[in-house]
């Protein structure tokens, strides 16, 4: 048995590379991941994706923070059921659409390319095929985060390093900085009562370096990693092996 760690944080993305919703409870699915998270994801011209045949494609050929710091001046918010939210952005008033209608989905991405002007590759289009989820990593079904990690990487450079930066679905408490990275491939974990594994390491790139709140690349945190650790992962990914919720407070327990 390892070190017990608790839940802290729970978040979903419902597009890739946007804003987090954060939670207080998460349904898990079975070879899936957290409920709503990554369903949908916003071309930055023609991807080459095919919703009748999904697979796993580069975030590089979406609107996501790596290419493009500005999407984190765009937030979502809720605004009933799964699929309905309200996007913010830095150009015009905030605009209430549901997702999953062809009109809705048009309307955010018109909304956003009005906003990201010329950055914009090509014609900006929302795409989704359910159940697939457009993760980094074909099997990173959810990615967990040690917030002592993040805490000792800061304290070695002198910075506070916000989590949401690391755009991960669990926040962690309790383990050892770096312990998470020393699970290896396999190890059968227990998030609360759910069944889970560790895939491996999470590898991070710039899109670490944009500040959530700012939009500004102010911070060299894969730089921060090599210098300090010698690596550029931080977090875990991890696969879910049943059907269950997960909620604030709950323990993970190795082994």
């Amino acid at each position: 048995m390892g070190h017990v760690a608790i839940i802290e944080g729970l978040s979903r993305y419902p597009i890739k590379g946007f804003s987090p919703e954060a939670l207080r409870t998460v349904q898990l699915w079975a070879g899936q991941g957290v409920a709503g998270d990554r369903l949908f994801a916003l071309e930055n011209g023609p991807s080459g994706f095919d919703p009748k045949a999904p697979s796993h494609i580069s975030k590089m050929r979406f609107a996501v923070l790596a290419p493009m710091a500005e999407v984190a001046r765009f937030s979502l918010t809720r605004a009933a059921g799964e699929t309905e939210f309200q996007v913010t952005g830095p150009h015009a008033p905030p605009l209430r659409v549901d997702l999953a209608t062809e009109a809705g989905a048009r309307a955010f991405a018109t909304y956003v390319q009005h906003g990201l002007g010329d950055l914009c590759q090509g014609p900006l289009r929302l795409v989704q095929a359910p159940p697939h989820r457009f993760f980094d990593h074909p099997r990173g079904e959810v990615s967990l985060i040690n917030l002592a990690t993040l805490s000792d990487l800061g304290q070695r450079i002198g910075r506070e390093i916000d989590p949401v930066r690391l755009r991960g679905n669990l926040w962690l408490s309790g383990w050892p900085p770096g312990y998470e990275l020393d699970l290896t491939p396999g190890t059968k974990i227990a998030l609360g009562e759910v069944a889970a594994e560790i895939i491996g390491p999470i590898r991070r790139c710039v899109a670490t370096h944009v500040n959530p709140t700012t939009a500004e690349r102010d911070l060299d945190l894969v730089g921060a990693l090599q210098s300090e650790f010698g690596h550029a992962n931080c977090g875990v990914y991890v696969k879910i092996l049943q059907d269950g919720a997960l909620r604030i407070g709950d323990a993970v327990k190795v082994g």
